[in-house]
This record gives structure tokens, sequence and C-alpha cells, in this order.
């Protein structure tokens, strides 16, 4: 709920709940507490209360995840605001449902604060900071990400319906198509590592060469860095725009991501994975995009039909590539 209403309103309106005051407490900690209390030698039942170090009002951690997103925010109080209108106002801004949104602004309206000190008596434990809670749980969130396998996240997806904007993932959009080629796996990821540089991206050169001029008005790397070699690439290396972020070659299936180096606002990724798909091979080709406020999300949905027919076309001549190669 923070992440959504930071990310999406620049101009926050703030009623009362907004200001009640709370102790959050980081995931980590709450499973060590869980974990220590299954050894832990009691007489009889107790109830204890865990919170992390800092009480702080729910502006308040927005503020700092807005601080930690590089987002500037201005909320502006106001006394009023209903749980009625305020759970309307959530469930239109943010994935909770209207419902929802009213019995959590319900439960808003009192603090939750430890009252005792018994989880300090009870067991080692040193909860960390909201600041350093929310630092871990983003840097979290990026480590499942990258590590996520878009052939299997996105199966159910896929048969779906598409939606305008792709699939949305937390805070991330991904958008994700696949394609049948008739030539065997080492054939395809071999077309994939040759993507750029002199190779170009197998469709709409122009639009991609235009998108680097603009990049270098802005003060970005533009299109000319090339890559380091016609044919193999490994982790680090430049190409063009992108960067290697990584590259798994380990057959029967193969992986490769690139990470976006031009002025954008967010982060953007454009992700390759070869698999066996019967006698041939299925290549899936993801772009995925972590936008920065406001201006990320207009970014993205502003760029979503032009992506529809680049991204298309780059599937479509990679598997002729594919094919060729094949042939040969």
């Amino acid at each position: 709920m923070i992440r959504a209403l930071v990310e999406r309103l620049p101009v926050m309106v703030m009623p009362r709940w907004v200001r009640v005051t709370a102790q959050p407490i980081a995931i980590g900690d709450v499973l060590a507490y869980l974990r220590a209390a299954l050894s832990l030698k009691l007489d009889g039942s107790v109830m204890v209360e865990i919170g992390g170090p800092d009480q702080v009002s729910y502006g308040e951690l927005m503020r700092e995840y807005a601080r930690q997103r590089g987002l500037r925010r201005w909320m502006i109080p106001v006394p009023l605001l209903t749980p009625r209108l305020s759970s309307l106002w959530l469930g239109l801004v943010t994935p909770l449902y209207a419902r929802v949104g009213r019995k959590l602004v319900d439960s808003l309206r009192h603090p939750t604060v430890v009252r005792d000190d018994s989880a300090q008596r009870l067991f080692p434990i040193t909860p960390i900071g909201v600041r350093e809670a929310i630092a871990r749980a983003l840097r979290n969130e990026d480590s499942s990400f990258a590590q996520t396998r878009w052939s299997d996240a996105l199966s159910a997806a896929m048969n779906a319906p598409r939606h305008w904007g792709g699939t949305r993932f937390g805070n991330r959009l991904v958008d994700s198509r696949s394609a049948h080629v008739a030539a065997s796996p080492a054939k395809v990821f071999a077309a994939v590592e040759r993507i750029g540089g002199a190779a170009g991206w197998h469709y709409a050169n122009g639009l991609w060469t235009l998108r680097g001029w603009l990049d270098l008005l802005l003060g970005g790397v533009g299109m000319r860095r090339g890559r380091r070699d016609p044919e193999r690439l490994r982790v680090g290396d430049t190409l063009d725009c992108w960067r290697v972020e990584s590259i798994e070659s380990i057959q029967p299936e193969q992986r490769l991501r690139l990470a976006a180096e031009m002025k954008l606002p967010g982060r953007a990724w454009l992700e390759f994975e070869v698999l066996p798909d019967g006698n041939g091979t299925r290549l899936r080709q993801t772009a995925m995009f972590d936008p920065l406020g406001l201006w990320g999300l207009a970014y993205w949905y502003g760029v979503w039909p032009l992506h529809q027919l680049v991204f298309a076309g780059m599937l479509r001549g990679l598997a002729q590539a594919a094919g060729k190669m094949d042939a040969k």
C-alpha cells in the first residue's frame, strides 16, 4: 500500500490515520523471533509483543520509502477523510480492494506500539530499524526479481488476455513474448549472443539509432559503444546502450539478461530465454521496467505501442537469424 501510494502520487492528501504511530518490524526479525520461540523454555503461556526499535507514523514510513527511491513527494495534512472515503481512495490507487482498505484504515485509528519489554528479556535479538528494513526489502526484491525465470512466472499470465502495459510484478512491469524456432537451442542462443553492435537489433535499426541520438542529447551513453566481441558475450560487457548483467549458457536452458544504461525514468532490462521445445526451440523475450514514480509509469505506458512493434520484430528477426545459422 505504501509503495503504491508513494510511487503513483507526487502530491498526497494525508488524512488523520496517516499520523498514527506504529512500530514496524522487518520480516527477517519476525522470522528470527519465531525460530527462537521454538526453543524458549517457559512455565505456562506468555504473550510477547515484538516491534522494531523505531516508533514512526505511516506518513514517516512513506517519506522514508520515497527518500530511498529518490522520489520527491508533497504531503498535505487534512483533518477529514472518513475510513469509507479513505478505503475508496486506496482501492483506486493501490492494489487493495476497497473493503480491505476500509478494514485496514479502521484498524489504523489506534497506535500499534510495543507496550512491554518481554521481548528484550526473553530473546537475544536486536531488531533493525525502519531505514535498514526498507533498504533490505528493496534489495531482496531486486534479488528475487533477477533470479525469476519468466518462462515459469509468466506461463499462466500469457494464457490470459494481454493487458495494456504488460503484467505487473510488485512495482515492476513485464512484457513478454515467445516464438517457436525450428533450430537447435545452441544455434538460437548463438544468434541471441550476436545481437547489437554491427549486427544490429534485427528490426527497426533506424529507430534504435534515433533512440541513441536522443539519449546522447539527454547526457546518456547512446548507441555508440558497440560490443567487445562480435560473437560472444560475458558478464559486464557493454552492448550499445545495454550492459550484460547475467548470462547462463549451460544447455539445454540458456539465458541472457541485459540492463539498460540509457537515460530513463526508472530501470529497464531485456532478457532472452532459450528452452528446448519438441524438435526445435522456444525463444522467450522479456522486457522489464521498474518505473520511478509517475513519470516512469507515464513513460512505460506511452512507449508501449512502439515496444509492441519493435520487440515483436526483433523476436522474429532473431528467429530467422537462428534458422539461417542452423541451415548452414
